[in-house]
């Protein structure tokens, strides 16, 4: 990999020159000067030929939940490579290089979007959460009963402390979600509205991030912390029906706004969204919140892109260990699985007993039964994107 550097920021407009080709948009003149310096807090990773930028692959860190516990993440953006370029292994070597800056930065985790779900999950990656897209008219528009709270609009000067409060209390009850800071909530830019909703104590409880034109409502993000602030945010959705013909809403696929609905025979669609990998198997099992169970699990863990997490490891009471060849040896009844399988157990998208029934981890039934006692019940969710 001596043929991969690290891009300078005399570069960077090189990157966004092959982003633009690749990704097929347009970085419109005057907001040029706005994407290089947003690339400084980029590690961009590239392969030339001939003095000539052939392949690129942005990573940026940021922490994410799992439950209220923070963990670094590397997340994946801007893979590309110009179509004379491709089918050289560029894009496989940038993929293992930025596994092995994550490992040595601290990342135990890295996420991306991707442009094809079979062409990530070769390095690794695997499906993190699904994205729920609800379709309703103006007939599906029904008040639900009323609520003793107020709703706060703002367009500009968002309450960027109540909005974060309300989402690091959201988040932290799933596997996945960004960390935000202040930095984040001042990118929502006059383009969305926040909508607040306190309740008759003036505690924020639930917000709306939406947009309006051509007659529809784009709801990008209801978050609600218990059933009034739901039934305050979708009756103020409800207060635009003379304003719109259709509202457009993404949800967690669990929550139970639809449920509630009059009507909930709406259209939705369900599709897969971001995925996800462990970098580092070994710290990660050691730092993860296990619940503890008195019997012990043993799992051996394959990775070919990043070789260090091939090992075994032995989970007990909440703690997991790395197994020497020689402990190995005593044990019979090992589980055997891909990273790919631990990241999406750890995360909470699928559970070891689906897995098994899939063939996707190998292994008794009686110890898959016994790892499943020891998987909390998280449930991934992933609204954001980079």
């Amino acid at each position: 990999m001596d043929r991969i550097v690290q891009l300078t920021e005399e570069q960077y407009l090189e990157a966004i020159k092959l982003s633009q080709y690749a990704f097929q948009y347009v970085v419109p003149e005057e907001k040029i000067a706005k994407r290089l310096e947003m690339l400084k807090s980029h590690h961009i990773s590239a392969i030339f030929e001939e003095k000539q930028l052939a392949a690129k692959l942005h990573l940026i860190t940021f922490n994410v939940f799992i439950g209220h516990k923070k963990w670094k993440m590397g997340g994946i953006a801007g893979v590309a490579t110009y179509p004379e370029y491709r089918r050289k292994g560029y894009v496989k070597d940038l993929m293992q290089h930025s596994l092995e800056h994550m490992k040595r930065e601290g990342c135990h985790v890295s996420m991306l979007h991707p442009f094809k779900i079979s062409f990530y999950r070769k390095y690794g990656w695997e499906l993190l959460t699904n994205r729920l897209k609800c379709t309703m008219a103006k007939s599906d528009l029904v008040k639900q009963d009323s609520v003793a709270g107020t709703i706060n609009r703002t367009i500009e000067n968002h309450p960027y402390k109540d909005l974060n409060e309300i989402y690091t209390q959201y988040a932290s009850r799933y596997a996945g979600m960004l960390v935000r800071e202040n930095a984040w909530w001042e990118t929502i830019g006059s383009d969305l509205v926040a909508s607040i909703y306190y309740d008759e104590k003036k505690l924020p409880l639930g917000y709306l991030l939406y947009s309006i034109k051509d007659s529809k409502m784009g709801v990008e993000e209801f978050v609600a912390l218990n059933g009034e602030a739901r039934r305050g945010l979708w009756n103020f959705i409800c207060q635009h029906d003379s304003m719109v013909d259709t509202v457009e809403i993404s949800l967690h696929e669990k929550d139970p706004l639809i449920y509630s609905l009059e009507e909930p025979n709406i259209k939705s669609e369900l599709s897969p969204y971001f995925m996800v990998r462990i970098v580092d198997a070994e710290k990660f099992l050691q730092e993860y919140d296990f619940e503890e169970y008195g019997e012990e699990v043993t799992i051996q863990v394959t990775d070919t892109n990043a070789p260090w997490n091939e090992q075994t490891f032995s989970i007990r009471n909440g703690e997991a260990t790395v197994l020497s060849e020689e402990e190995i040896k005593g044990k019979g009844n090992i589980i055997k699985m891909s990273i790919n399988s631990l990241s999406t157990i750890l995360f909470g998208y699928k559970r070891p007993s689906e897995l098994y029934e899939l063939q996707w981890i190998k292994g008794k039934k009686e110890e898959i039964q016994k790892l499943e006692q020891m998987i909390p019940t998280y449930s991934s969710f992933f609204c954001d994107f980079f």
